[in-house]
């Protein structure tokens, strides 16, 4: 509208001066006008979306220039934007599951990072990856409760006019926590797969994993840092709907979660193969199954359930969309670290023999068990 106003006016340009000249106010056209007369322009078409009755609004011209729109703009073009009731009560839940879904899965990731760090005998390639891993979801925890508190903090705000260095902080720092994690479990599926491919890792391989976990993302997320800046620095960057530049920050993330879900298919096939009684020894077989149980635990974890909504439009049923990303997906953290640590074997028989080692320190007392207990030396 703003457009066309203008380029009214610019055709207009060479017609009389006398009177009340052609403007743009911000909201609505106002044409060429002699003095005493009166205009009415209805309110602009997008509160139709609002509601079905738009009212009118005039302006006088008189020799003053013109005078002030009446009734007022927000009085004549009156807008119902209060949310329901039901829609609020649904959006209050779905942050509430997600808040105590991030808050526990916080708790437990850091206990569980600390366990593994504070035990010698647990430092090894696959833990650094784990570790790594839980390090993404707590950071992307810690991530969604600053923008809650920067973007979410009162209802009073206006994210149509907000557009503070904080904000856009915290939707930069929340990006790019959420795309770490995704590179860091397409991580541990090429680990994983490695593994099971018998590919001997040394220190390269280690740095070249942390360069994709934590290098890439960075990359990246200073790419669309520069386009919002220079082609689309609006509001608080935190609305992408219409933004061809949000493909630079999902393109990726798309990309990694399709990956996943071809290591996981391999990993299925090959592990199929493995446990082919035919194709393998009878002292092995036990190893394998173990490993299957194992992985079939881990690899849904590798975020592949976000294959549902992966190539489908963002608007795609937005409901089901939340519960699964955001209310679901808050105790993704949870889950990873039960299974990658508390269930482990080597850290439940790590944990033991501290505390049997405790116990002999201070009570001077060994147990028959811990005599016989023997650790797996892990790799």
């Amino acid at each position: 509208e703003e457009r066309r106003c203008l380029q009214h006016i610019t055709e207009q340009g060479n017609r009389s001066t006398e009177g009340c000249g052609a403007i743009w106010d911000g909201v609505v056209c106002w044409p060429h006008t002699v003095f005493g007369d009166t205009v009415h322009r209805g309110c602009p078409a997008v509160f139709s979306l609002f509601r079905n009755n738009t009212g009118t609004v005039s302006r006088n011209c008189t020799s003053r220039g013109w005078s002030r729109p009446f009734p007022p703009y927000h009085i004549a073009c009156s807008v119902d934007d209060d949310i329901p009731e039901t829609e609020q009560s649904y959006f209050a839940t779905v942050k509430l599951i997600y808040t105590i879904g991030y808050s526990i899965s916080l708790v437990v990731l850091t206990i569980a990072v600390l366990v593994l760090l504070l035990f010698r005998r647990l430092r090894c390639a696959r833990n650094f990856i784990h570790i790594q891993l839980f390090i993404t979801f707590i950071l992307k925890a810690v991530a969604v409760f600053i923008k809650d508190a920067t973007l979410f903090s009162s209802d009073d705000t206006n994210h149509c006019t907000l557009s503070t260095f904080a904000c856009k902080a915290s939707v930069i720092f929340c990006h790019y926590c959420a795309m770490a994690n995704f590179f860091w479990l397409l991580v541990e599926a090429l680990y994983l797969n490695s593994l099971l491919l018998s590919f001997y890792h040394s220190r390269r391989c280690l740095w070249g994993f942390s360069l994709l976990g934590w290098g890439i993302p960075i990359f990246f997320i200073v790419l669309w840092i520069g386009s919002r800046v220079y082609f689309e620095d609006t509001e608080c960057w935190d609305i992408n709907e219409e933004s061809h530049f949000w493909w630079i920050i999902k393109g990726p993330i798309v990309v990694s979660i399709a990956v996943n879900f071809m290591l996981f298919m391999n990993i299925i096939r090959i592990l199929i193969q493995k446990l082919n009684p035919r194709l393998i020894q009878f002292n092995n077989s036990s190893q394998y199954r173990r490993l299957t149980k194992s992985t079939l635990l881990l690899i849904p974890l590798f975020g592949t359930h976000y294959m549902f909504f992966n190539f489908l439009p963002d608007y795609f049923s937005v409901n089901l969309r939340f519960c699964i990303e955001l209310c679901l997906g808050s105790f993704q953290g949870l889950l990873v670290a039960v299974l990658y640590c508390f269930l482990n074997q080597e850290v439940q028989k790590e944990i033991h023999m501290q505390w049997l080692r405790w116990q002999e320190r201070s009570y001077g007392v060994v147990s028959p068990a811990a005599k016989c207990s023997q650790m797996d030396t892990p790799f």
